[in-house]
């Protein structure tokens, strides 16, 4: 494939065989890992880490060992995060900022709407290298699609045997018409009514419980931003390289770059810099 979709003439990163080997592997794994386990879970098999509405699966579990040993095979000489391992040994995420080539795992985003049985959930990975995503992978197991991008070469969207689309965000919308995720419950509970007052004059929010199909969303033109105070590399770099690559803009809290070793926020993902500047002037006014 010589258009671009995944990625020949790459400007940094990864090369188009290999972007096109972890495709496969997160397919494999999904297809004998998580599929399978869809609306079949019994209840031993779910699990909470931090809290009670923090689940985890054994597809969880299962996933990210198939990809991390594949990933390991595929790139010996990559560190390999998953955010299973970093819930197990925290201090994984500390080796993310200095490694030369980091691969980096959400083995079911959405883990909460897998469990409940809502086809809202998927797998993210993306490479980064010194510090800065240079591939991104948005999976969706349920249709087996998925966006995938290059730094500096834009996002595609694809599908066995369909022709890799490539993708944008949409223009602008008028005033008060944006569209916008906001996980209000990853906010602390007195200020979650006050976030919401915040960003009603920009328009309508809603939240997928899944990063994942959030900013594939934003990619797909459908939707204008999404913000999280909770900036985890493995929610968040492939969304934050397939949106900006297909026009918009990943900023921390309007001025600061994105970059996936941050922990600080709000990390807001946006259709463009001016759609990303308006939503930052919402985040932070606490009038």
């Amino acid at each position: 494939m010589n258009d671009g979709a995944t990625g020949e003439g790459l400007v940094a990163g990864i090369d188009e065989a290999t972007g096109a080997a972890l495709i496969e592997i997160v397919r494999a794994a999904a297809a004998r890992e998580i599929l399978p386990r869809f609306r079949n879970l019994a209840d031993d098999e779910i699990d909470t880490k931090a809290g009670p509405d923090d689940l985890v699966t054994i597809a969880d579990r299962a996933a990210e060992a198939a990809i991390t040993i594949a990933a390991r095979d595929l790139l010996p000489d990559a560190l390999v995060i998953g955010e299973e391992a970093v819930s197990e040994t925290p201090d994984l995420l500390a080796l993310m900022e200095d490694a030369k080539t980091c691969v980096v795992i959400d083995p079911v985003d959405g883990t909460s709407n897998f469990a409940s049985g809502i086809a809202a959930f998927g797998v993210i990975l993306s490479v980064v290298e010194r510090g800065q995503p240079v591939f991104g992978l948005l999976y969706d197991p349920v249709l087996d699609d998925w966006i995938v991008a290059h730094k500096g070469q834009g996002a595609w969207f694809s599908a066995p045997g369909r022709t890799p689309r490539r993708l944008t965000t949409r223009p602008r919308p008028p005033a008060g018409r944006l569209q916008g995720f906001v996980p209000v419950d990853l906010f602390e509970p007195m200020d979650r009514a006050p976030v919401m007052a915040r960003f009603a004059p920009l328009g309508p929010t809603r939240a997928l419980r899944c990063s994942c199909h959030e900013y594939r969303t934003i990619a797909f033109g459908h939707a204008d931003y999404a913000v999280s105070p909770e900036p985890k590399p493995w929610d968040h770099a492939a969304g934050a390289l397939i949106v900006a690559e297909a026009g918009g803009h990943a900023t921390v809290a309007g001025t600061a770059p994105y970059l996936p070793a941050r922990s600080d926020g709000p990390l807001i993902i946006a259709s463009s810099r001016d759609v990303a500047l308006d939503v930052a002037r919402m985040a932070s006014n606490k009038g």
